[in-house]
């Protein structure tokens, strides 16, 4: 009977170890900041000493069990902190505290200086103020991100959805929910479940909480009709909805009473009893209810240990198909060349869609029905094959939903060749230079198709793998999707075609006419900067429908910046915009998107502003912008001191067409 005690302890002992191996930390998953810079601190201030009290204190209460504390630092009104966290319902304690952990050290990073952040995880929200924020409903800000793949019964959904929606809106705010939390599922289809989540901070009311989940449900018809998954992102709630469990189904159908399962306790046997403890149980009726409960308790944490691996695992999965998984090895992205030239119909004439300085692009099929574009690329790349291989998978691995993807690339003999994914719509000049198209670009779809590009050129510049600087953003290298949403292309081509892309200057200059910033066209010196001035080139175009480089305005001015410029200084900007948007148009925004363009095109590189803070300025009309300074001319005359070496990878009369990205898209829309 010893020998039977002694295994039980020993099941215990190895239950608690497997529940430690349980703990690992994890890495919460960035959705998005909004930051408030009209309220900021200096470095060193007493506001700040109150802010890192503030996030201390949060980080200590990140246990709490409720996954929610709020906290302030400070005595002195002006400078007190305001702060909370929000941890998902169905988070563990020690998910919700390394998210929180993690939001109070990228958030000063992300968002420098601001007195009043938001910062969501999908895993936590973080926000502090200067001003009080605690039980005060805000939905002032809202951030929408959906999944653009529809489903395909459009009408059945919509009602599946009202049904989820309204459950986990009434689950959440009644007065039963602690954490103000819940979550629902419904069948969509025999094959398909449709799954919610809403969440309010818990020290809203219920009737408040209500309101604010009802409001982010009501913009779902108009944002994400038929969307296979969005979500609403409020500072005071949030609501989502997808095809697969995002969340923890487990934690949510389990009450803390139903963890563990209830002790079997077994009656003692009817033999006679040998010894006896103080309390009058046998050792053999000891063993009796040790044994079960341990054995039972083992088998629970072990399953448990398997279910949570395999969620994770699954999880995991889900999310890669979602956002963009890593591409592991070069091997996953190659295709031969035959495959390449039975796609294109061996490049065929017929099969052409482009032309640059890079090389021709082709529509192609792959023999499982998709669609691609193939850019084969012309052969006076210095780079050698192992070189040009490295390149594509470094580049390949860049994922964002204002990106074309690149899905591989053909690498035999002499030829070089990349393949792209298929957008839906041809390029932006297409739609924007042409009289008869440019009247389906009104200016809600032009904005967007601004906004867009900035967040593509941010990712490349500060949150991708690689710091990429595209050194020929244009119209034609802006592609737009089923839903006109702008995803760059040729991000990686300096890069990939052999242009050293790391240092800061060059005797090749790579890019196109009118798009150039001087100091790049001039004396071959690139940095962020060269495409922050070709983006507010972009800017202008977009909002005159004119192209720089053919631009002519007799006794006016030689370039859309000049005109532009002088427009400005005549304060009759609204000049500058094409005339088919007469009636469709904000004026607020026009102006403001033409003051971005003059800030982005100033000739000091110092004084152009970065992509984040452009992204600022479009998302926020409280950001008071600069007075911009006089922008660099390019006169006819100076393209004979550009360098001989110029590459410009002129779009010819076709454009790419390329498809639906799958990845969520982020849409901004301050209220």
């Amino acid at each position: 009977m010893i020998k039977s005690f002694k295994i039980s302890v020993v099941l215990l002992f190895l239950s608690i170890l497997c529940l430690l191996s349980l703990r690992t930390k994890s890495t919460p998953t960035y959705l998005f900041i909004q930051c408030l810079n009209t309220t900021t601190y200096t470095p060193n201030s007493t506001y700040q000493t109150n802010l890192n009290t503030l996030f201390s204190s949060l980080s200590s209460n990140s246990t709490s069990i409720n996954g929610f504390s709020n906290s302030t630092a400070g005595l002195n009104p002006p400078e007190i902190a305001y702060g909370l966290f929000l941890c998902r319902g169905d988070v563990s304690t020690d998910v919700c505290q390394d998210c929180v952990t993690t939001a109070t050290k990228e958030v000063v990073q992300r968002c420098p200086k601001s007195k009043v952040v938001t910062i969501w995880y999908d895993e936590c929200m973080l926000r502090y103020s200067n001003k009080s924020i605690f039980t005060i409903p805000d939905q002032s800000y809202r951030e929408i991100l959906r999944n653009t793949q529809n489903v395909t019964n459009i009408t059945s959904f919509r009602g599946v959805l009202g049904g989820v929606m309204d459950a986990i809106a009434t689950g959440a705010s009644n007065g039963g929910s602690a954490k103000k939390f819940a979550t629902s599922q419904a069948n969509f289809s025999s094959l398909q479940t449709l799954y919610g989540l809403a969440q309010c901070t818990p020290d809203l009311n219920g009737m408040d909480c209500n309101k604010c989940l009802r409001d982010g449900i009501s913009n779902f018809p108009s944002c994400c009709d038929g969307n296979l998954g969005a979500r609403v992102l409020f500072p005071s709630c949030n609501v989502r909805y997808e095809f697969y469990p995002f969340y923890n189904i487990t934690a949510t159908a389990l009450p803390p009473s139903a963890v563990l399962p209830p002790p079997s306790v077994l009656p003692p046997p009817s033999g006679p009893s040998t010894s006896r403890g103080k309390g009058g149980i046998s050792t053999q009726g000891l063993v009796a209810i040790l044994v079960p409960i341990g054995v039972s308790v083992l088998l629970f944490i072990v399953g448990f240990c398997f279910i949570t691996r395999k969620s994770k695992k699954k999880y995991d999965a889900i999310e890669e198909d979602t956002i963009g998984s890593d591409i592991p090895t070069d091997e996953s992205l190659q295709y031969n060349l035959g495959t390449v030239q039975a796609a294109t119909n061996n490049f065929s004439a017929e099969n052409k869609i482009g032309e640059g300085g890079f090389g021709l692009v082709y529509e192609g099929t792959l023999s499982n029905g998709q669609v691609v574009a193939v850019k084969r690329l012309s052969r006076t790349s210095g780079q050698g094959a192992e070189e040009f291989k490295n390149e594509v998978v470094l580049v390949a691995k860049l994922q964002h939903r204002n990106l074309v993807r690149l899905l591989g690339y053909c690498l035999e003999g002499e030829e070089k060749i990349l393949i792209y994914e298929f957008v839906l719509n041809k390029s932006l000049d297409y739609f924007l230079f042409d009289s008869q198209e440019q009247e389906k670009l009104d200016w809600l779809k032009r904005y967007k198709i601004i906004e867009g590009i900035a967040r593509g050129i941010l990712y490349l510049h500060e949150d991708s793998r690689l710091r990429i600087i595209h050194r020929d953003l244009k119209a034609s290298n802006v592609l737009l999707d089923g839903d006109m949403n702008a995803k760059i292309s040729d991000f990686g081509m300096a890069r990939i075609f052999g242009v050293d892309q790391t240092q800061g200057n060059t005797s090749r200059v790579v890019g196109t006419y009118g798009y150039m910033s001087p100091e790049y066209a001039m004396h071959g010196q690139f940095s962020v900067k060269s495409d922050v001035f070709s983006f507010g080139v972009l800017v202008l175009e977009i909002i005159s429908g004119k192209k720089n480089n053919t631009f002519y305005e007799s006794g006016s001015a030689e370039d859309l910046l000049s005109y532009a410029w002088k427009l400005w200084t005549k304060e009759r900007p609204l000049d500058l915009m094409d005339s088919t948007l007469e009636g469709s148009y904000s004026r607020s925004e026009v102006i403001r998107c033409i003051h971005i363009g003059l800030l982005c095109v100033q000739e000091d590189p110092e004084d152009r502003p970065s992509m984040a803070t452009v992204i600022l300025m479009l998302s926020s009309y409280s950001i008071t912008l600069s007075v911009p300074q006089q922008p660099a001319f390019f006169a006819r005359s100076k393209t004979e001191s550009m360098p001989k070496s110029l590459d410009s990878d002129q779009s010819a009369s076709k454009s790419i067409s390329w498809s639906v990205n799958e990845a969520s898209i982020t849409e901004l829309d301050p209220r």
